[in-house]
C-alpha cells in the first residue's frame, strides 16, 4: 500500500465516532484555534460548556461550529460518517455509486446521494488560477464502441463533426502535484488546443505533450514524447499523470455511471 494512503483500520483507530472526529477537522481547519467564519478573528472565542464544539465570538457575537460554511453545514449526518464518505471517494479507483456509499457508512441512499453531490462539487471548486510548473496535456476519446450502438445512432455519431470515431473528444491538463482541469472540445486541431493551454497554463510554466502534430508552436516552453517510436519517459518529460487521469475517468464510467453524456464544450 501506498505510503501516503491511510488503511481503513487506521482511518477507524484515528477517527473512532463523531467527538474524535469533530477534533481531528477543528485542528485541520483552524491549525490556530477556533476562527469566526463571519469575522475571521481568532480572539474573543468562547467555547459553550454545555453544547460541545460550539463557539462564539465576543466580537460579532455570532455562534458557528466546524460546521458552520462548509460542506459538513446544515447536514445531520454524524462527522465520523462525513470522513469515511470522504475516504471512500478518494481511494476507490472505479468511484463509488450512492448505494454503495450508504451501505458503507449506514445511511439512506438519499442520503449517500446528498453527502456525495457536496463531496463532488467541493472537489470540483471554481478555481481560474492558471496551471503552474511542469503541466501535462492530453486528449482522450470517451463514448461507446460503434460496432455496438444501434444502426441509426452508429450513423448519426459517426457523422457528428465534434466526434473522433463517434466518441467525443476530451481535452485535460494536469499540474504535477497539482489540480486537473478538462473538458469535452469540438476538435483536436491547433486552434482549440493552442486556446486552452493559453487560456489555462501560465506563460512561465513547461508543457509536455505527446507528438500530436497540432501542440507544436505552443507559447510556453514545450517538450514533447514520441509515443510513435515507443517513447513514454525521458527523465522527468512524459504524459504519465494525465494518462493516470484518463484510466481512473474510465474505470469509473465502466465502475460506477455506465453511461455518461457530453458537457457543453470549453
Amino acid at each position: 500500500m501506498s505510503k501516503s494512503t491511510c488503511s481503513t483500520f487506521e482511518l477507524f483507530n484515528l477517527i473512532p465516532d463523531a467527538e474524535a472526529a469533530r477534533l481531528y477537522l477543528e485542528e485541520r481547519l483552524w491549525p490556530n484555534g477556533p476562527m469566526c467564519p463571519d469575522c475571521c478573528t481568532v480572539k474573543r472565542i468562547t467555547a459553550f460548556k454545555n453544547r460541545k464544539g460550539v463557539y462564539r465570538c465576543g466580537q460579532c457575537k455570532g455562534d458557528f461550529s466546524v460546521r458552520t460554511g462548509t460542506i459538513f453545514e446544515r447536514s445531520h449526518v454524524p462527522l465520523h460518517k462525513w470522513v469515511y464518505a470522504m475516504y471512500l471517494v478518494v481511494t476507490a479507483r472505479k468511484g463509488i455509486s450512492s448505494m454503495q456509499l450508504a451501505k458503507e457508512i449506514g445511511v439512506t441512499q438519499k442520503t449517500a446521494w446528498f453527502v456525495l453531490g457536496r463531496l463532488r462539487e467541493a472537489c470540483g471548486g471554481n478555481d481560474n488560477t492558471m496551471l503552474q510548473g511542469i503541466v501535462e496535456v492530453d486528449e482522450t476519446f470517451v463514448g461507446g464502441k460503434a460496432k455496438n450502438m444501434h444502426k441509426n445512432v452508429r450513423a448519426k455519431a459517426m457523422a457528428a463533426p465534434d466526434t473522433f470515431k463517434g466518441k467525443k473528444i476530451v481535452v485535460g491538463l494536469i499540474q504535477r502535484g497539482g489540480r486537473v482541469k478538462a473538458g469535452v472540445v469540438p476538435n483536436r486541431g491547433k486552434e482549440t488546443l493552442h486556446y486552452l493551454v493559453d487560456r489555462h497554463v501560465s506563460p512561465d510554466a513547461m508543457v509536455v505533450t505527446d507528438e500530436h502534430h497540432p501542440y507544436k508552436g505552443i507559447k510556453q516552453c514545450h517538450v514533447m514524447v514520441n509515443h510513435g517510436e515507443a517513447e513514454y519517459a525521458r527523465g522527468d518529460i512524459h504524459t504519465n499523470t494525465i494518462e493516470s487521469v484518463w484510466a481512473v475517468l474510465k474505470r469509473s464510467i465502466n465502475g460506477t455511471w455506465h453511461q455518461v453524456s457530453p458537457s457543453s464544450p470549453w
